[in-house]
This record gives structure tokens, sequence and C-alpha cells, in this order.
């Protein structure tokens, strides 16, 4: 019984440490999460009209595919709040205008909503924040005396649940409640909203929330051609002569969005508020209009929007506040073309209803973030209009001499349809290509090759630079190795990081202690 009694007192032992550990480890990881949620981040917005709009499951895997972590909605729909639990995407919901007035008239009404739209969602969905309205002090003013009042409700109601550390409220504003923007240092709130703007932004500080901004550099641009420089909207690199300078802080701003965020900094010291962090709720440049708007275009929202993302990404704040880069909403996802005219309010998406992108963005280097940038995946076509006794010309040298995989678009095989010398050259070309891995020159084949980045595949006909290419290789790979390798795996994953204190914890009592329990029997 001694030995019992014995081995019976260390097993009590080592539990009681194991448990400390793994109280410890919890608590250790905490502060971790809430660092990661700090950290700037691009989101998106999402509007609704827009036709044949993705059902709710769909667009949750549309999100998870472009690598897209943050999103705000217009509304609180609940059934994409439902698709989007147990995923790692963080929402945004907002208090639509319309409902202003009966929330911020009703504490019972306020808490209501909470429950519906927060409550019932939160943990399993991540929401992060509440939007209360979109630019009520300019859009309906009418509406602007409760504004305050509905915030200070809806954060009663999730005081109640306790929920207000987790969930953040404020409002977006339009970037002309203030006045006088450049130079930022002169920059002030409309005076004539003093009386709302003060106790918003004390509510803020008070509560750790941000300052919601809508901000457009394309619409400063369109208001002041000839004054702004369509660089400085764009984010273009500049020469320091054409850099704007603030003649009384002698800051210098290499971009239109960052005096404007610096605009929004100087107008709430002016106020004696200076802890409140701006975050950009809105911001982007339309693809496409009518000719009252000739800057509207592919390439310009493309490079706008492309070198937004890697400013954010870079992390180099604003002239005023280096130290701190705000998070960034793009407007939008989608184009929304169900929306009334100019035609430019249609075009503001970086993906039309169907999910297929409007421009690719240039965003490589920007970590995982919105994957249609496919810069980086190009291929080598056949152009148009060449003769086919030249096109066999090329095509006999690429499958000869230049060593083209051409087995794919021989008789019977997946790509020997349509059976053109100017598809197969495609093929061919394609290989060739890929396989001096997009060297300069690789594709050129006496000038009757092009490249594109729009995959020419179709069907079962994959071309050797798609992606899809890589993807079915893996597949094939990981199946073939799936019987008796899932379970080494799990050892291996097991194995990839430093053994934490729980892992070595239990390595002791595994190795050292139950073995032991196995000799030592009650006599």
């Amino acid at each position: 019984m001694a030995y019992t009694k014995l081995h019976l007192s260390t097993l009590y032992f080592f539990l009681v440490i194991l448990t400390l550990l793994l109280s410890t480890s919890s608590k250790a990881q905490s502060p971790q999460i809430q660092d990661e949620d700090r950290e700037p981040f691009v989101g998106v917005n999402i509007g609704t009209d827009v036709s044949n709009l993705l059902s709710p499951s769909d667009l949750v895997s549309f999100l998870q595919l472009q690598k897209i972590t943050h999103i705000r909605l217009y509304d609180a729909d609940p059934d994409i709040l439902k698709a989007l639990a147990k995923t790692k995407i963080r929402v945004i919901i907002s208090v639509p205008n319309n409902q202003l007035i009966a929330i911020g008239s009703s504490n019972t009404t306020a808490a209501s909503w909470v429950g519906r739209n927060v409550v019932a969602h939160y943990p399993q969905t991540l929401i992060t924040g509440i939007a209360v309205g979109d630019e009520v002090l300019t859009t309906v003013p009418s509406s602007a005396p409760l504004l305050v009042p509905a915030i200070e409700s809806l954060y009663s109601a999730l005081v109640a649940s306790n929920l207000h550390t987790k969930v953040k409220i404020s409002t977006p504003n339009a970037a002309s409640i203030i006045l006088d923007p450049f130079p930022p240092s002169q920059a002030f709130f409309n005076q004539s909203m003093s009386d709302i703007v003060l106790p918003l932004l004390r509510f803020l500080s008070k509560t750790g929330s941000p300052l919601m901004m809508n901000l457009y550099p394309y619409y400063v641009f369109m208001q002041n051609k000839g004054v702004v420089p369509l660089d400085n909207a764009l984010f273009k690199p500049l020469t320091p002569s054409k850099e704007m300078v603030d003649p009384n802080t002698l800051l210098h701003y290499t971009n239109v969005l960052d005096a404007m965020i610096d605009a929004a900094y100087f107008s709430m010291k002016n106020l004696n508020v200076t802890d409140v962090m701006v975050l950009v709720t809105e911001s982007g440049w339309p693809s496409k209009a009518d000719a009252k708007e000739p800057y509207a275009t592919v390439d310009n929202a493309d490079t706008y929007n492309s070198n937004l993302i890697k400013h954010v990404v870079d992390r180099s704040g604003t002239p005023l506040h280096p130290e701190t880069t705000s998070s960034v909403f793009l407007y939008e996802l989608f184009n929304e073309d169900l929306r009334s005219p100019p035609v430019s309010e249609a075009n503001w998406g970086l993906f039309y209803g169907n999910s297929s992108a409007v421009y690719l963005l240039h965003v490589s280097g920007s970590g995982t973030f919105l994957a249609n940038d496919t810069t980086n995946q190009t291929f080598c076509i056949a152009m148009d209009g060449v003769d086919a006794k030249t096109l066999q010309a090329a095509l006999d040298w690429a499958c000869g001499p230049g060593r083209s995989n051409c087995t794919e678009i021989q008789p019977g095989e997946n790509c020997y349809s349509p059976n053109s010398v100017k598809s197969h050259a495609s093929y061919a070309f394609d290989s060739y290509y890929q396989k001096q891995g997009k060297a300069a020159g690789s594709c050129d084949f006496k000038g009757v090759a092009t490249i594109t980045t729009t995959d020419p595949s179709k069907g079962s006909c994959l071309f050797p630079g798609s992606k899809q290419v890589s993807n079915i290789t893996k597949q094939v790979v990981n199946s073939s190795h799936a019987s008796g390798a899932a379970e080494r795996l799990k050892f291996i994953g097991f194995s990839s990081k430093r053994p934490s204190a729980i892992s070595r914890v239990l390595y002791v009592f595994l190795v050292v202690i139950s073995p032991s329990l196995l000799f030592f029997t009650p006599r």
C-alpha cells in the first residue's frame, strides 16, 4: 500500500502542475489575440444592390477564397451573420438610417436590436463593431439630434450583455463634416455640428472606439482639378517638388488620403480630443462613369486600390502620426448594378455580382489579402491576326527544338480540340514560356505571341500556367499518400513547433510516470 500511496500522490502532483500550466497558457494567449485584432487591416464594404447576389453561404466561401478577413455590412442581415459563424471573418454590422429614430428614442428598442443582431450571433460570428447610421450629420440632419442617444442606448445594451469591450460602437461620417481640410493643421469640424460632434468624440474617447470616416480622394481630386494632381490622389510616387507641404507644421504629404486622415486628427485636437483613432470605413475609386467623370477608369481604380492596400500593409502611418496606421474598408466588394445614376454609382466594386474580377489588383507582396491578384499568373498565347503558315512554323519550333510539352494537343488528348493551328500554338507557346520561368523574351516566337493575364484554359484543357494544374497535381499527390500517412502527419504537425511547457510535462508524465504505474501495483 505504501507504493500505491506514493504513486497516487505523485500522479496527483503532476496533474496539479498540468492544470496550472494549462491555466497560465490560456491566459498568456489572450493578449496575443487582442494584439492581433489591433493590427491595421484592409477590409471591404458589402453593398447588396446587386442583381443575382451570391447566397450567404456562397458569399462567405468567396470571402474566404479571397482571403478577406474584415467586412462591413450596411445592415445586420441575419442570414449572412449565420453564414459567417465559426469563420475567422470579422464583421461590422450597421444600424440603417431609417432605424435611427426608433433606437434613439427607446432604450428597450436598442436592447432588442442588440439582442437580435449581436447577442444572438456572438461569439460564433465575430462581430467587432456597430456602425450607427451612415453619414447621418450630412445626409439626414433631421435625425442628427438622436444620433448620440442611439449610440449610448446601444452601448448600454452591450454593457448589460457584457459585450461592450468586444464590440465597439461609432458612426461613419462624411469628409464634409471637416472644414478647411488642407492644410490639415488648419482643419476643424463644422461648428454648426459641434453640439453633436463633441459629445460623440467624448463617447468615443471614453469607450476606446474609433472615429469612423468615409474618405474619398477621388472626390477631392474631382472638386479640385488643377490644384490637386492626379498622382497625389492615386498614391503614385512623387518628386519632392510635387509633395503637398503643410506650411504650419512643415509636414510633407505624398498622398491625399493621409492629408484627409490628419485633417481629422487635427480637428479632434482642436476640441482637446487626442486619444481617438481614425477608422476609414469607406474609400475607393470608380472604374467606370459617363463623360462627366473621365477619371473613373479601370486603370485609375486599379492603381488607387492597389496602392491603398500596400499603404496600409506597409504600416507607414501618416505624417502627423507615423506610429499609427488607420485600417481601411474598401468601397466596395461588388459593383452594385442596381444603384441609381450617375453611372459611377454602380461601378465602385472590385468584382461583378457573378464574382468575376472587374480588374486585377496589383498587390503582390501585400500578404494574402485578395486572391484576385493574378498579376504573377501570366500566360503566353498566339496573337490574333497571324496567318496559319507563320503560326505553324512557330508551333513546329516550340514542339521540336523548343522542347515544349505538346502531348496534350495530340489527337484524343484534352487540348486537341479545337483542332486549329492557333489553339495548338497557344498551348505550345505557354508550355515553353512556363518552362523558361516566364523569362523576358520567352514569349515572342518571332512576334507571333503575346502575354496575357487571362487564363486560356477551357473545360478539361488546362494550360501549363494555370493554377488549376498545380491544384490538381497537389490533389493527386495528397490522395496517393493519404492511406497510412494521415496518422503520421498528426505527429509531424505536433513536432513542427518548439514543445510547449504543457507538452514537456505530458511527455514526462507519459514516459516516466505512466510506465512506473504498470510495475508498482497494490499489494
